[in-house]
């Protein structure tokens, strides 16, 4: 409801009203809103003034004519004033006064914008009768203050008078001394001094409103807006997590939470309920020499969720092999599974080692994602894009750069133990085991690097000509290289054979010198990352929102139509809950003209998030049968609500019931 145009109820006065007749004779003196406005409201609501100029000419005209003659001057003056203020009466009434007749009385500049004029009522006292009347000529002309344009000012900028204002065109730091305190600016990074300088454009003489707290205007995105879409196309799904991030997350955390029913898997230590991972069920030795399995556990320690993958039939020898593994928890890197640590077990009834690692739900490897397709001539395999190959390069490069500069290899870079854990995000997932299993037979560090690097080549060419690794041999590899030169560009097919091939003769192949080579592409991939970010970050603030009014909601859901607190069966229909139950039915109950319920999310977001903020808005609650109505801010209703639900939580037997 909007708020009343009247700031005072001293100025509302009735129009229907006859005014109080005045106790000198009106009826001869001009309405001064005749004057001012060039007509009166009030003239046939018993005005008592005179509401007709050409009389009140005539009179005037014969009085100065009177006047003149007595003081010998001229008889008509076409600059006499029609309307003589009262505070200017003695001057003109007194003619033996010698600068009566040398200064015209006129009418400030300030009387144009000044108040109607209401005649006093009929049941106003004697006392208000005979209080003071507007008065122009009190307000005086707006005169800069320290300012004086006609002072002489000389080439430097400098006034010669000691009292002068010192101006400069090019700085105005003795200027803003004479200006008003700036308004507070809460986007400034400095509002209380705005930046070191007073600001160049002020208002001047003018009612600064306070600052409305900055918690309602809310659900503004923070990443690319679209372009083109007008206000009432906004859709409701603007205002929460978009559905296909949702179900992605929701996907997840299912997975997180998956258990096995009847599951004849043993507990590992400190981890239990094991879930198997394995897809296919088949054994495999190819890349490690011994079967491997995967499987998902949740530690009793933490109770957090890991991955586990077991080593079967591995006898560990030497004690020093399984303390390598500490080396690699020093590895902090986003393209890296973190490995926690590795120990034998005989549970499943063999001599196994475990590995525990970071676990991702529903990853998959490089392997699932490009070589499960069939490959026949109605169905071929999708050829890998050439910006999706740059951020795969750009990803295991920064992973390589990590294990080396530890003094480290990967030694396990195959498109099965790289997992694909979010869109277009890798990860090595298999790190240190052979460096446990093959710890009698290793090889110096400078060797292991090296073949890191031609590993690194084998999997972008495998992924980039749609080639299994079992498929691919030293034979096939030249003629598939040619094959890529016609499919991507140059620097692309030059990357990669740099990697797959030996090194020319004086050229030290190193991670480094490999970034260096691919360092615009690793810009992009950034810049890509960047925008995603905001994407996320824009997502974030929207459900930082939802969870606000989610605590509101509950607080009304626990106050409203409670059946009974405190042995009253009506404490929600009573006091201040009677009027937040009134608020409900403001938000969530509204009809229209032919009583068909009105369902607008945006009113229901913009309610809540003003009663959150406790602005100064005022609405209208109507009860249910139209006989009440009360006017009440949002800010009261905060704080009705906070006394209510207080007061559920504190439980006493003597809580207040009113307002």
């Amino acid at each position: 409801m909007a708020a009343s145009r009247y700031n005072s109820p001293d100025l509302r006065r009735q129009v229907g009203t006859s005014p109080k007749p005045k106790t000198r004779d009106t009826k001869d003196t001009l309405c001064r809103n005749v004057l001012i406005y060039g007509h009166c409201r009030y003239e046939n609501s018993g005005c008592a003034f005179n509401h007709d100029q050409n009389r009140n000419n005539s009179s005037q005209n014969s009085h100065s004519t009177q006047t003149s003659s007595e003081n010998g001057t001229k008889k008509l003056n076409v600059d006499s004033p029609s309307f003589t203020p009262t505070g200017l009466q003695s001057t003109t009434t007194n003619p033996s006064t010698p600068t009566s007749s040398s200064k015209r009385p006129t009418f400030s500049t300030q009387a144009a914008s000044a108040a109607s004029f209401v005649p006093r009522g009929a049941g106003l006292s004697k006392d208000e009768s005979t209080t003071s009347v507007f008065n122009p000529a009190k307000f005086q002309e707006f005169k800069p203050q320290n300012y004086d344009l006609a002072s002489n000012i000389n080439a430097n900028g400098t006034s010669p008078e000691p009292t002068g204002l010192a101006y400069d065109p090019f700085s105005l730091s003795s200027i803003g001394q004479t200006l008003p305190t700036p308004q507070y600016n809460p986007y400034a990074e400095d509002p209380t001094a705005l930046g070191g300088t007073t600001a160049f454009f002020q208002q001047q003489n003018t009612f600064v409103p306070p600052m409305q707290p900055l918690q309602y205007h809310l659900y503004a995105p923070l990443g690319q807006p679209r372009d083109g879409l007008l206000p009432y196309q906004r859709q409701t799904h603007d205002f929460f997590l978009p559905e296909k991030l949702r179900e992605d997350a929701q996907r997840k955390l299912e997975a997180a939470h998956q258990v096995l029913a009847n599951s004849a898997l043993p507990n590992v230590d400190h981890f239990t309920s094991l879930v198997p991972l394995d897809t296919n069920n088949r054994e495999s030795s190819t890349i490690f020499g011994y079967t491997s399995w995967v499987y998902k556990a949740v530690s009793q320690e933490n109770g957090r969720t890991y991955c586990l993958r077991r080593i079967k039939d591995f006898r560990l020898s030497n004690e020093n092999a399984i303390r390598s593994v500490k080396e690699w928890k020093r590895v902090h890197n986003g393209s890296v599974v973190s490995v926690h640590s590795a120990f034998t077990t005989r549970r499943f009834q063999d001599s196994s080692i475990i590995f525990v690692y970071d676990f991702h739900p529903l990853s998959k490897t490089l392997s699932q994602q490009h070589f499960t397709q069939t490959n026949n001539r109605y169905n071929p395999r999708t050829t890998v894009t050439e910006d999706l190959l740059w951020s795969y390069i750009t990803q295991i490069a920064n992973a390589l750069r990590a294990i080396h500069k530890l003094n480290l290899a990967a030694r396990c870079l195959d498109p099965s133990k790289i997992i694909l854990t979010e869109k277009n995000r890798i990860r090595l997932s298999a790190c240190s085991i052979l460096d446990v299993l093959q710890y009698d037979a290793r090889r110096p560090l400078q060797d292991l690097q090296q073949d890191d690097l031609a590993q690194f080549g084998k999997v972008m060419l495998c992924l980039a000509s749609n080639t299994p690794p079992s498929s691919l041999n030293n034979n096939n590899a030249p003629l598939i290289m040619q094959q890529l030169s016609a499919v991507y560009s140059e620097p692309l097919v030059g990357n990669i054979m740099w990697l797959l091939f030996p090194p020319q003769s004086g050229e030290t192949k190193t991670i480094d010198a490999f970034l260096t080579k691919i360092s615009g592409q690793i810009m992009s991939n950034l810049d890509m990352l960047m925008h995603q970010n905001d994407g996320l970050n824009s997502t974030l603030y929207q459900e930082i929102e939802n969870g606000r009014l989610f605590r509101l909601l509950c607080k009304l859901g626990t106050i409203n139509e409670r059946q009974e607190f405190d042995g009253d069966r009506q404490w929600s229909e009573n006091g201040e809950r009677y009027m937040i139950k009134l608020f409900r039915d403001y938000v969530f109950h509204q009809v229209d003209s032919n009583g068909q319920p009105v369902v607008d999310m945006g009113h229901i977001v913009r309610c809540l998030n003003k009663l959150d903020a406790g602005t100064e808005e005022r609405i209208c609650l109507t009860s249910r049968d139209d006989q009440s109505a009360f006017v009440v801010s949002y800010k009261e209703l905060k704080k009705q609500i906070g006394s209510a639900f207080g007061e559920l939580l504190k439980g006493r037997t003597n809580a207040g019931r009113g307002f």
